[in-house]
């Protein structure tokens, strides 16, 4: 696979240098995305780790959230990290009043499962697909999946500690995500899977 996918950053919140760095270093073009004619433009998106209910309200505000759902239900492949996994869930637990989500996988997931910004942590997770070596990952304010539907294809799961079997990363069709944050490490692994699965989309379409 040789082409090289034009992979928006969804650009109103949290590490999009670091993900734009990572998907570079994968083999893609990133562009920032804040408006719906940005978002027209890419091949693939990023929604990065943040705030879900900032992301949400921020997404309302730039007149995102429609437009971003109509491309994602049109096929657009989409990547979640962190809060970016809240977004594309289609259930939310541990919301805020009214909290709404662009959706797309068949999940639902827990914010702030793995407590609060004291409790972050790192740690090894076996993530399928992505080499025998297990991903450092690092898991800040992280959610959790609770449950699945029959669609989602489970790539990870916590090994260790009080939380062990718990989801932090998972697939369905073109849309992917995970509970911690990959664009944090210089292992992008994450994203060189996430990069190949926008060219192999490209070549389809």
């Amino acid at each position: 696979m040789t082409a090289v996918p034009t992979i928006g950053v969804l650009a109103l919140q949290g590490d999009v240098r670091e993900h734009a760095r990572a998907l570079e270093e994968a083999g893609a073009r990133t562009v920032k995305v804040r408006r719906p004619d940005e978002l027209e433009r890419v091949d693939g998106l990023v929604l990065p780790g943040g705030e879900s209910t900032t992301m949400w309200r921020l997404a309302r505000s730039f007149e995102l959230l429609e437009p971003l759902r109509k491309r994602i239900e049109a096929g657009m492949p989409a990547y979640g990290s962190c809060a970016g996994m809240i977004m594309l869930a289609d259930r939310i637990r541990g919301g805020a009043a009214g909290q709404e989500t662009v959706g797309g996988i068949d999940m639902t997931v827990r914010r702030n499962a793995f407590g609060r910004q004291v409790d972050s942590f790192e740690a090894a997770v076996p993530l399928t697909g992505m080499g025998d070596t297990p991903y450092h990952a690092v898991f800040i304010r992280a959610p959790w999946v609770e449950s699945v539907g029959d669609a989602v294809e489970i790539l990870g799961r916590a090994e260790s500690g009080p939380n062990a079997g718990r989801i932090v990363a998972v697939r369905q069709g073109r849309l992917m995500a995970t509970a911690f944050h990959p664009e944090l490490t210089g292992d992008f692994r994450v994203h060189h899977y996430f990069a190949d699965l926008v060219r192999r989309t490209t070549e389809e379409d």
